[in-house]
């Protein structure tokens, strides 16, 4: 890795996510030396990355240079690299660069979807986690539009036209309410010669409601908001499999459809020498104690979504989102420069912010510790926490110059084919 030996304990934090870089922060111009290693070489902010994939913002508006972040940072590296294995015993990854050795590691890896072991689902579905399978999915959208135009076969158009989303959280809650904009909005401009009323737009959710982690009163407003912009909502209903043209459900109730996307879970992302099945919990998550450190290791850390500190407010562990991850990352920045000075160190202490969701234009639910509200406040209020924790001041301006335009034009202009999909459409003809 051409990492210069150093008189400096080395600290290596694997993931450039929200931990990863809350971390870093904290590490600042101390005597460490921090390596950070990531896959990619920027920072994604994934609460937008819906509205990449419906057309509203370009990847380059959520996405900011890791490099740029410690930029000026004494004794930091980072090298694009991933992670195969890590070896406790001699204190060593391994990566596709190269082998390093560390004094203490962090494992900040965040998460990837979860198909719970559903391989067609797997390889049929479209998910939603990165930047590259946003593209992916807006391609996919476009496209069939476009193929929508070349058949005269009902049944096919309709199958093209229609749109599956598995998992009503956030997620799926918020590119609902986008996909639901646009039909509305857009499809009638850009597709004059298409009966774009025949659009469909489903959310299938395994419980009895959607927005479970939220309050009762948030759910049930984000549904009737849902509702009102045409979106059906299937409950208790779980998926069973997609083989590429036919959705099947436990029910009596199967869709047929060109487009899946899977928002149904998340896993840690797991890394060979730390998967042992006596490890990990839940979820694919390292175990943690109040100090995020991995149980049964002295010299190594987990944070955020791959980390699961089991506590008594959270028996399940923390929800695998930003703040937990921020918080984690903050307190165990503070902690590492703590036992550098043989200083004891502080428990972490969640502080829940609340949560929030959109739905669409004017249309938000936020639920804090002693405030619920929805509606259009709540949609403002929305905006500003997203563009307050965007990395960057030139990517709040340009999300906020975006989000304007696209308020006072109800218009979307980021709806690009830049790398098509290519999907094959062979089987809708039948």
């Amino acid at each position: 890795m051409n990492i210069p030996k150093t008189s400096f304990p080395r600290i290596v934090i694997i993931g450039g996510g929200f931990a990863g870089i809350s971390i870093a922060k904290g590490l600042k111009n101390k005597e460490v030396q921090v390596v950070l290693l990531d896959k990619h070489n920027y920072h994604t902010f994934q609460p937008l990355l819906y509205q990449v994939s419906t057309g509203g913002l370009e990847p380059d508006s959520i996405a900011y240079p890791i490099r740029k972040v410690i930029k000026g940072y004494t004794n930091f590296f980072f090298r694009l690299a991933n992670v195969e294995e890590i070896r406790t015993e001699e204190n060593t990854i391994v990566t596709n660069i190269g082998a390093l050795e560390y004094d203490y590691l962090v494992i900040a890896t965040g998460s990837e979807t979860n198909y719970y072991g559903n391989r067609e689902i797997e390889i049929n579905s479209m998910a939603m986690k990165t930047i590259p399978q946003s593209l992916n999915l807006r391609s996919l959208i476009l496209e069939n539009f476009e193929q929508a135009l070349l058949t005269d076969q009902y049944h096919e158009r309709d199958a093209l036209m229609n749109f599956v989303i598995v998992g009503g959280g956030p997620t799926g809650v918020e590119l609902a309410g986008a996909l639901a904009e646009i039909k509305k909005g857009i499809l009638p401009k850009d597709y004059p010669d298409l009966d774009t009323r025949r659009v469909q737009i489903h959310i299938i959710q395994s419980g009895d409601r959607i927005l479970k982690e939220m309050s009762e009163k948030a759910s049930q407003k984000a549904e009737d908001f849902l509702e009102g912009l045409g979106v059906q909502i299937w409950k208790n209903t779980r998926v069973t499999g997609y083989d590429g043209k036919t959705v099947t459900t436990d029910t009596d109730v199967n869709f047929e459809t060109a487009t899946l996307v899977w928002a149904a879970g998340v896993k840690g992302v797991e890394i060979k020498g730390l998967n042992a099945k006596d490890l990990l919990v839940g979820g694919s998550r390292i175990p943690v104690d109040e100090f995020n450190k991995v149980k049964g290791h002295s010299n190594i850390f987990a944070v955020g979504d791959v980390a699961c500190m089991q506590t008594e407010d959270a028996p399940k562990g923390h929800p695998m989102m930003a703040q937990p991850a921020l918080q984690q990352g903050r307190n165990l920045g503070e902690n590492l420069v703590r036992l550098l000075e043989n200083k004891p160190l502080e428990p972490f202490v969640y502080k829940d912010k609340g949560s929030m969701a959109t739905i669409g234009r004017n249309k938000a639910v936020v639920d804090m510790k002693n405030i619920r509200f929805q509606g259009v406040f709540a949609w403002f209020v929305w905006m500003f926490v997203h563009l307050f924790f965007l990395i960057g001041f030139r990517n709040r301006m340009v999300v906020f110059v975006n989000w304007v335009y696209n308020y006072v034009r109800f218009d979307r202009e980021a709806r690009l084919i830049i790398r098509p999909f290519n999907r094959n459409y062979s089987a809708f003809k039948d």
